[in-house]
């Protein structure tokens, strides 16, 4: 009997070995998607990357639904399933009341199939940040962090900086203070 002893025991250590492997692998891809998640990266006019189409790179308000803001425009796609799209939500309307010409516009994925499939938008909450002629310059997935999207809006306008005329934002003689 003590020769299955031995054989029973090095399957066992292969197992944990295996087992083990697989934790690490996937913690080291959790923490790489959990890193990547709402930080803003290029849109398409952005990357070079050449689209099937112009309307691939740019929405237009009848796409939207809603205005374009003046200086830019933020765009979340939202699900009415999605427990991540409440406090982009909140983040960007923040920021849209706060910065001079930015306007949030949110669309229903669900309703909106059609553009969600245009644009290719796979998972919500997914923010687009447009440039006053409607082009997308920065695309985030996931939450978004009120940092992050005021620096993918300095990508599209001059906004200055706290410290800089007394935190005003936008750069006109409005006294609204930079968002926290």
């Amino acid at each position: 009997m003590d020769g299955g002893a031995p054989v029973l025991s090095s399957s066992v250590t292969g197992g944990l070995i295996a087992l083990a492997a697989a934790v690490a692998a996937a913690t080291v891809l959790g923490v790489a998607l959990r890193r990547r998640a709402g930080r803003f990266r290029p849109g398409p006019a952005g990357t070079g990357a050449k689209t099937a189409g112009a309307g691939d790179s740019a929405l237009t308000e009848a796409d939207l639904g809603s205005r374009l803001g003046q200086q830019a425009t933020l765009v979340q796609f939202s699900t009415a399933y999605c427990a991540s799209c409440r406090p982009t939500r909140q983040i960007l309307a923040q920021v849209a009341g706060v910065v001079d010409g930015v306007t949030h516009v949110e669309i229903d994925a669900a309703e909106r199939l059609d553009l969600a499939r245009r644009l290719r938008i796979s998972s919500t909450p997914t923010v687009l940040v447009l440039g006053p002629d409607g082009a997308i310059v920065r695309r985030a997935v996931g939450l978004t962090r009120r940092a992050d999207v005021i620096a993918a809006l300095r990508s599209v306008i001059s906004i200055t900086p706290p410290g800089n005329s007394g935190n005003r934002v936008g750069g006109g003689s409005d006294s609204r203070t930079w968002p926290e």
